[in-house]
């Protein structure tokens, strides 16, 4: 069956996969934020500009397995064109290295993925000599990489360095439907969620199945890790099981101390690697985030594009940022943790203002619901007090408030829900759940791509080549408005805002980079654009 290439911003060296492409050269120099991927007896030398593997090439080969390399399989890559042997040449370097990976056997994909995730950089695109011509090599390498992923079966994440070179990737795409094998109901609902992202309408909750992509446990298997540290017996641990979710928590607390339960959580959801899924939802151009969730992988992903998420309620929302609501608590404050049944009957008292964040985003929102199963006692409980707000004789049929992205068919819970939201099944009930589970990260990057504003590397001088004469002439005049604004701090607030305007549209995002940038990093530093709401 055929693969498929996604499109995300991302660090590579944080994003969960079983492969990653890291470019090199014949001196077997890698950019020093590979780092990570590297072991530490691999390496030969390093500064502050880059790291020294210690391999050799053998022959002509252009692909390096490193060993030892643990739950990611990095591979070295020959990108640097020092004979000026053009972009064909790295694009069979492309060709060359996914085949070997193809030939590396894997009993299982990494946290139970239907399929191995390989993950690459824009090859070429730091020493490699494809810097000034990024437009082009991106047209010709995502027809590569779909090839690959049809021929080996694998997925492939393409992870780009910034603003421009993601809208450029994905206005590439958006000249090719066939990129994304859903059924045609899925593109539709994709294609509404799409336009409600770029029309600053939507807004995601986010719940434990998201993070149990990156290996972190769902609320029942946590409580029986809870449980195997607890020292309770057989009979005892048994009966757990039977209890409500919140009432064996309750029990496990008491047996543990509220000490090492907090410190078991703080340890267990601290920062680690984030899945996929982390990586599309951050991309979404969504300005208000919720989640359930006690990990900070959704902020970790949003901060490797340059989003810095305001995490509430520890942080002070800000004109123009985007937020993160943590409803059940945070790891990184496990004082703050909701797990017993007494944690969540607080939500009346101490906890409403966190709920009341939630009843305005159903209210004035569109709510994408992704990785929750909808029986959380704070959900149905938030549901329903907005049902009642809204509901009246005199008031006609309101529209649902937001949209659940279920992996499989449930017609009662569909039903049951069906005044408040749309419940979509990814599959049907036969279909495995990781299965289900990869197909709604291909509809979450099919959203990505279309709420991506076309514009975004409308001033990027290595995308000139991608405009059409009317945008050439666009761009040019706007370069004018650039070299007038004045230089250093901005002193009017029209200043600041156009030149907002001009940094949303690639201004500067390349212009600066030099011959001594290192070699297609694995990220880049912080996206400085204002993350002002898109307009309608």
């Amino acid at each position: 069956m055929s693969g498929h290439v996604f499109v995300v911003g991302a660090d590579l060296t944080r994003l969960v996969c079983d492969d990653v492409l890291v470019p090199t050269g014949r001196t077997l120099r890698v950019a020093a934020s590979w780092r990570d991927l590297l072991p530490a007896d691999l390496v030969a030398d390093e500064d502050d500009e880059g790291v020294c593997v210690d391999l050799s090439w053998t022959g002509d080969e252009r692909v390096l397995q490193v060993p030892g390399g643990g739950q990611r399989q990095a591979w070295l890559l020959d990108t640097v064109d020092d004979r000026d042997r053009g972009l064909d040449w790295l694009l069979d370097g492309a060709r060359e290295a996914l085949a070997a990976v193809a030939r590396r056997e894997v009993d299982e994909p990494v946290h139970g993925r239907a399929r191995r995730l390989v993950g690459l950089p824009a090859l070429g695109t730091g020493w490699g000599g494809a810097a000034g011509r990024r437009g082009d090599l991106l047209q010709q390498l995502l027809p590569v990489l779909q090839e690959a992923a049809a021929e080996h079966g694998f997925d492939v994440a393409l992870v780009l360095r910034g603003p421009s070179d993601l809208a450029a990737a994905q206005r590439i795409r958006r000249g090719d439907s066939s990129g994304w094998d859903l059924p045609d109901h899925l593109r539709r609902l994709a294609e509404q969620l799409g336009e409600l992202a770029r029309r600053g309408q939507l807004a995601l909750f986010i719940g434990a199945g998201v993070s149990a992509a990156a290996g972190l446990p769902t609320w029942e298997q946590l409580l029986d890790e809870l449980a195997g540290r607890s020292g309770l017996d057989d009979d005892l641990r048994a009966g757990l099981s039977q209890l409500p979710p919140q009432d064996s928590a309750a029990l496990l607390a008491r047996e543990l101390g509220r000490d090492r339960l907090q410190a078991y959580v703080q340890d267990r959801f601290g920062p680690g690697p984030y899945a996929l899924a982390h990586a599309l939802i951050a991309d979404l151009p969504v300005q208000e985030f919720v989640t359930t969730n006690y990990d900070p992988l959704v902020e970790l992903a949003a901060a490797d594009i340059g989003r810095d998420l305001s995490v509430l309620p520890y942080e002070e929302a800000q004109p123009g940022r985007p937020w993160l609501l943590k409803l059940h608590g945070d790891a990184a404050h496990p004082e703050s943790v909701v797990l017993t049944r007494e944690e969540y009957l607080q939500l009346g008292d101490s906890r409403a203002a966190l709920a009341g964040v939630l009843h305005s985003l159903l209210l004035t929102r569109h709510v994408l619901f992704v990785g929750t199963s909808m029986l959380d006692d704070d959900l149905i409980r938030i549901a329903h007090q907005v049902r009642s707000a809204v509901s009246g004789p005199d008031r006609g049929r309101r529209h649902r408030s937001g949209t659940v992205l279920a992996l499989r068919e449930d017609a009662a819970r569909s039903r049951l829900w069906e005044q408040d939201v749309e419940t979509v099944a990814m599959s049907r009930g036969s279909t495995p759940a990781a299965e289900a589970a990869r197909r709604l990260e291909v509809l979450l990057d099919l959203i990505g791509c279309l709420s991506t504003p076309p514009t975004g590397f409308l001033l990027d001088p290595a995308y000139r080549g991608m405009l059409d004469a009317d945008e050439r002439s666009l761009a040019d005049a706007l370069q004018e408005v650039a070299a007038r604004l004045p230089e250093g701090p901005r002193t009017t607030s029209a200043a600041a805002e156009v030149a907002a305007l001009l940094r949303r549209l690639g201004h500067g995002r390349s212009a600066g980079r030099s011959d001594e940038e290192p070699a297609d990093a694995a990220s880049e530093p912080r996206d400085d654009r204002l993350q002002a709401q898109r307009p309608g």
